[in-house]
């Protein structure tokens, strides 16, 4: 951080930079130290942190359930194991209320996807200033622990659902059955394939754009408001965090349902015929 008394504008800017890894023009394959830094090594540098706490949190949600499937009981459940079925329980009302289809895949998706962004964005109720602190004292000097506030990591997961629309499509409507879904929607004739193509694409191509979006635009500003709140007396900041904090909760929890059910939504329509 800049000195031992930033200023409110430094203290916002370094809370906002990632931990970015990349070949930078000048200085080779290293770590930014700047936004302007990270801005040059260009398309292909790495926000390392976004990429350790989302792997992270990942590994948290596969060892939750590995451990409930090793440990289950058919006695009195552990509060975990009610937890855990309770949320089990919630993704297959997902499945059942959003997904008209059949597939071996679409739930354990809609639990992996609800769980893990759950995860991710119940980072934000850490402490504003203790990981970085940490981290600072390790000799890193940018650390962001909230992947979902990275529009990297918010697009590239709706981008993998883009890629399973595509994917489910061609196989369960042919390529050319695809093609033709596409050109004769909304209207069914020949003369306004054009303008049908345009449509679709248009709205196939937000679909992912748009999940993403929607999850970075929430979580970030959630993280702006919390930076800001720091930067108040002691007594103002409790008075404010804490009622934040506990709003945050219906929020985190939303946005993890919203992307996980809207992804189900865009997936039912691949196995529907029209």
């Amino acid at each position: 951080m800049a000195g031992n008394a930033p200023t409110s504008t430094e203290y916002i800017t370094h809370h906002l930079q990632n931990l970015t890894f990349g070949l930078h023009p000048d200085n080779g394959w290293s770590f930014a130290h700047g936004a302007e830094e990270a801005r040059e090594m260009g398309f292909w540098a790495i926000n390392v942190d976004t990429m350790g706490w989302s792997i992270a949190t990942g590994l948290l949600f596969l060892w939750l359930f590995r451990y409930l499937a090793r440990t289950v009981t058919n006695g009195v459940p552990s509060g975990l194991q009610n937890a855990l079925e309770m949320v089990f329980e919630f993704s297959n009302g997902i499945i059942r209320t959003s997904f008209s289809g059949h597939s071996k895949m679409v739930g354990p998706l809609a639990l992996t996807l609800f769980c893990w962004i759950f995860f991710m964005n119940s980072l934000k109720w850490l402490p504003i200033d203790l990981v970085p602190q940490i981290a600072h004292k390790l000799g890193i000097e940018y650390m962001r622990i909230v992947p979902t506030s990275d529009p990297n990591a918010t697009l590239g997961m709706g981008f993998a659902i883009f890629l399973l629309i595509i994917y489910y499509s061609i196989r369960n409507k042919g390529f050319s059955g695809f093609a033709k879904e596409l050109s004769f929607r909304p209207f069914n004739h020949w003369a306004l394939i054009p303008f049908n193509l345009v449509l679709e694409l248009v709205v196939l191509i937000v679909k992912p754009i748009s999940l993403g979006l929607r999850l970075f635009g929430n979580m970030f500003a959630g993280e702006v408001i919390f930076i800001m709140i720091s930067l108040l007396p002691f007594w103002a900041m409790w008075v404010l965090d804490v009622p934040w904090a506990i709003f945050h909760i219906l929020v985190i929890t939303l946005q993890a349902f919203i992307f996980a059910v809207l992804s189900v939504v865009y997936l039912s329509a691949c196995f529907e015929e029209h």
